[in-house]
């Protein structure tokens, strides 16, 4: 029961006290609360042109690739790193030691692979955005082209044969991964 102030001369349990109710702010609203909270689905634009654009961002893939790789590096790093450290339990060990070398290899191993995927797909992002801002079209030229400059850039110090097979690398596997997607929306009906 909600606080309601008395006149200074009206006293506690008074025959008015029955003629008066609490006020209630929902009661002239007769809809169903679901209805009530509806929000729109579809994205909010400021201005026109951004609602004509169908891609993200370059910011918004800068964060995206970057998130993706490295959330999807550590995770296969820490599951590598349980492996090696539960690989690398002697008999002699106490319980507390066992957990200790699981617990390294696997932040130890997941921070190295997330870290790599993670600069992988800053690269991928940043190249890719610059191909569409460059040819002022999206489409799967640019997506491969992004993959094989990736390849190439991250393996530019290893030499130029490595850097020339991690750049083949990285355009087929944007290819595969492109053409995929592609047959995956034109077949499968979501």
């Amino acid at each position: 029961m909600a606080y309601q102030p008395r006149a200074p001369n009206e006293r506690n349990g008074d025959e008015s006290d029955s003629t008066r109710r609490l006020y209630n702010p929902y009661q002239d609203l007769q809809i169903p609360a679901q209805t009530l909270y509806k929000l729109p689905t579809s994205p909010e634009y400021l201005f026109p042109e951004e609602s004509r654009a169908q891609r993200r961002s370059w910011g918004e893939n800068l964060t995206y690739y970057t998130g993706v790789g490295y959330l999807a590096g550590s995770s296969a790093g820490a599951a590598k790193g349980f492996v090696s450290g539960v690989k690398s339990i002697e008999s002699t060990d106490t319980l507390k030691l066992k957990i200790n070398r699981v617990l390294n290899g696997s932040g130890h191993t997941g921070r190295q692979i997330g870290n790599r995927c993670g600069v992988i797909g800053l690269l991928y992002a940043g190249l890719e955005s610059g191909m569409v801002a460059y040819r002022d079209t999206d489409d799967v030229i640019n997506s491969v082209v992004a993959g094989l400059g990736t390849g190439v850039l991250y393996k530019a110090a290893a030499g130029p044969r490595s850097a020339a097979v991690a750049g083949a690398i990285g355009g087929m596997l944007v290819g595969i991964a492109v053409t995929g997607k592609q047959a995956l929306k034109r077949y499968v009906p979501i």
